[in-house]
């Protein structure tokens, strides 16, 4: 949601793609072609409540990039960040298929 509602072209693209990594482990990429983020902010945008841009943002209320941080790893996974101005974002996030049991009564 974040690539395109921050994006600054209305012919703006993303990306998605997967791959299995192992046995067990995928990863997930978003790609955009948008604005970027400079490095400075790649650590503190999964902090909650932290935002990066104008404050006139205010439909922003940083929690997103935080939440989905807390459930990737919650799961066993990693998410990361990779980004410069003008050149568009990855954000690429590791998950793991866990087997599903059966409950039986």
């Amino acid at each position: 949601g974040n690539a395109v509602k921050h994006h600054t072209r209305d012919n703006g693209q993303v990306v998605i793609t997967s791959q299995q990594l192992q046995e067990g482990l995928y990863r997930f990429d978003v790609v955009d072609d948008g604005p970027g983020i400079p490095p400075d902010y790649h650590a503190t945008i999964f902090e909650i409540f932290r935002t990066f841009g104008a404050p006139k943002n205010v439909d922003s209320t940083g929690i997103g990039l935080a939440i989905v941080k807390k459930l990737i790893e919650l799961q066993g996974g990693t998410i990361n960040v990779e980004s410069e101005v003008g050149k568009g974002t990855v954000f690429w996030f590791t998950w793991p298929v866990k087997r599903a049991f059966l409950y039986q009564n």
